[in-house]
């Protein structure tokens, strides 16, 4: 019999990568509250995971350890979730978080962009799955893919990037197939949550939000909301994309 989905989440086990900071940061603290092991993986960002790592550990020690690995290595791939299971004994769930994204408008697109959006939006995600199936498997447990409203509906000079997230969203619904019936794997697609790191012209954020129904942005938190809400309330979905964006597919385009 499966287990139920609705029960708490302690003794289970999560992977978030790109986990030090910003949206991964709070999904991480989010599981970590409702009882959840947590393995933050990190690339760079070795100092803010390892200030999550400790903050989780002084309130429940050992619930937290910080797994660094450049995830577009393919032997990282492999080798991140055997770390994972060899430090907390086993992985329920995988949370495909980290993620590239800049603008490629066309005509000055680089093989080295392209294989950069593709490799850390859908190759990783898909090999990291791979990797962790056999265990997840066991668990009857989750993969979670953190896709992106653009990977819907595309987001002009970022074609690169839209389409990988429209390729992570095909591969969500793939794998539902492929893993099911042990395996559940659903993906959330943010919308206007956080901005840039290196910034966005104040007018085109205005109009953004103008065009979202609610009229407002969203936080990290309402993403890590419908995280636990797959994790603990959600046994019989499986395959599907839920977004997170205030409305925003449903207003005007991006001109």
């Amino acid at each position: 019999m499966a287990p139920d989905a609705t029960a708490p989440l302690e003794n289970k086990v999560v992977l978030v990568t790109g986990a030090a900071r910003r949206i991964g940061a709070v999904i991480a603290r989010a599981f970590h509250a409702r009882g959840a092991k947590v393995a933050v993986h990190f690339r760079r960002s070795a100092d803010e995971a390892g200030a999550l790592v400790t903050a989780m550990n002084q309130s429940r020690p050992g619930s937290a350890a910080a797994f660094e690995a450049d995830l577009a290595d393919m032997s990282a791939l492999a080798a991140l979730p055997a770390s994972v299971i060899g430090t907390f004994g086993a992985l329920d769930v995988l949370v495909n978080n980290a993620s590239s994204f800049y603008p490629t408008p066309l005509g000055s697109i680089t093989a080295a962009q392209f294989d950069d959006l593709v490799g850390s939006n859908l190759r990783a995600p898909l090999f990291l799955a791979q990797a962790a199936a056999p265990e997840l498997r066991r668990r009857q447990g989750l993969i979670l893919n953190i896709a992106d409203i653009h990977g819907l509906r595309p987001l002009r000079r970022h074609a690169v990037y839209s389409a990988a997230k429209a390729a992570l969203v095909m591969l969500t619904r793939s794998l539902a197939r492929e893993l099911g019936p042990e395996v559940r794997v659903n993906a959330i697609a943010p919308g206007p949550v956080l901005w840039p790191e290196n910034g966005m012209d104040e007018e085109l954020r205005q109009r953004i939000v103008a065009r979202t129904a609610l009229k407002r942005t969203g936080t990290p938190e309402d993403v890590a909301k419908a995280a636990i809400f797959f994790a603990t309330e959600a046994p019989f979905v499986t395959g599907e994309v839920l977004a997170i964006d205030g409305g925003r597919l449903a207003g005007g385009d991006d001109r």
